[in-house]
């Protein structure tokens, strides 16, 4: 698979559930407990976040 393939699977897992797209991205770091942290605040905040570090590359 290509590059933006994986990128819209990314994005549409980030939608689902926006720790997984983080985690596929980056792994388990900083951004990834940060986002689990807006997740529990709020899914929006969660999901803004997730795409954002997913589109940042």
């Amino acid at each position: 698979m290509n590059e933006a393939t994986l990128d819209i699977i990314r994005i549409l897992l980030a939608i689902i559930l926006p720790p997984v797209g983080v985690f596929l991205q980056v792994g388990i770091g900083l951004q990834f407990w940060l986002n689990i942290l807006l997740t529990l605040c709020g899914y929006i905040p969660g999901i803004i976040h997730a795409i954002w570090v997913i589109l940042r590359k």
